[in-house]
């Protein structure tokens, strides 16, 4: 291993506060991390990281060690960036973070479509509904829905993520189509423990009113699959993303309720590390991801992956 690779593993170590959690990162073994570190502080003539059963941590020489080594990896990051930008294709490890409904329903084919177009690029797709630190987990892009709160990632704009209220016929036959959002009480409601003000549910109506509807009902789930399932199963009422619903819109499986409302709407973001240059392979897939969203995406040629 040379410096500038115990340089990027110390790096991993300090950003994970684990020998093991690097060494797997980079698939080494952690006895070999750990030596190659403690060769590192022979060699600088300091000891760099407090070692205890709880983890590591850097020492405050180490702290401004670390500091000078992420300057300099950043540095090579950006030549290599540079030399990757020369050339006409794709190539490396590009790492995608993604919720699972998501991921599943609309990214899966997407990147099996860009794979297609960039044979020699590997992709790392992580599924998780969880805030995902990029620079921790390793992260090139993560695709976000709603509000972007750190101002200090790169961002690019996709597109937006409308939801809507869905029943069965059978469950509207049995209760009654509620024809306004204050006759929800009287329903059972199917709520998604993530988003949409978990247990209360916003509207806005065409001529620009707001209301707030408490909602209760015999399920809740942080799995949209599952609440998709309980609707067409005649269970309830549920708020879900149009891209889950739209296909069991389409068969009639399903039937949009309250139209003359809108529940809120989310901007969809391909979020990346560093705002500044970028390398070849996040930039070409981002600019490709917002190629695929056009006006009423839900509705085009991309097909859900259902396994």
């Amino acid at each position: 291993m040379d410096r500038l690779e115990a340089i990027r593993l110390f790096i991993r170590v300090v950003d994970l506060g684990s020998f093991s959690k690097a060494a797997a990162e980079l698939r080494i073994g952690q006895p070999a991390a750990t030596k190659r570190v403690a060769q590192l502080e022979k060699q600088l003539g300091a000891r760099l990281l407090h070692r205890s059963t709880h983890g590591v941590t850097p020492t405050e020489i180490g702290l401004l060690y670390y500091e000078k080594c992420r300057l300099i990896a950043h540095h090579v990051d950006e030549a290599e960036s540079v030399a990757g930008l020369l050339q006409s294709q794709v190539h490396g490890v590009l790492r995608v973070s993604t919720s699972v409904a998501f991921g599943r329903r609309v990214l899966v084919p997407l990147l099996m479509r860009f794979m297609r177009e960039h044979p020699q690029l590997q992709v790392e797709l992580n599924f998780d509904d969880r805030y995902v630190n990029l620079v921790e987990q390793g992260m090139d892009v993560a695709i976000r829905m709603g509000r972007l709160e750190d101002s200090t990632l790169g961002a690019r704009y996709l597109g937006l993520n409308p939801w809507v209220l869905v029943a069965s016929n059978d469950y509207l036959a049995l209760r009654g189509t509620p024809q306004t959002p204050n006759e929800l009480a009287a329903h059972d409601a199917l709520i998604y423990s993530t988003v949409q003000g978990d247990a209360r549910w916003n509207f806005t109506s065409s001529e620009g009113d707001m209301l707030s509807i408490p909602v209760k009902g015999p399920l809740r789930s942080n799995s949209l699959s599952a609440l998709l399932a309980a609707v067409r199963d005649g269970l309830g009422v549920a708020a879900l993303p149009r891209y889950v619903a739209e296909e069991s819109l389409k068969t009639s499986a399903v039937t949009e309720l309250l139209m003359d409302w809108t529940l809120p709407v989310q901007e969809i973001h391909a979020v990346y590390s560093s705002p500044r240059l970028i390398p070849a392979k996040v930039s070409t897939f981002i600019a490709w991801m917002q190629g695929a969203f056009g006006e009423a995406w839900w509705t085009g040629p991309i097909k859900p992956y259902s396994a």
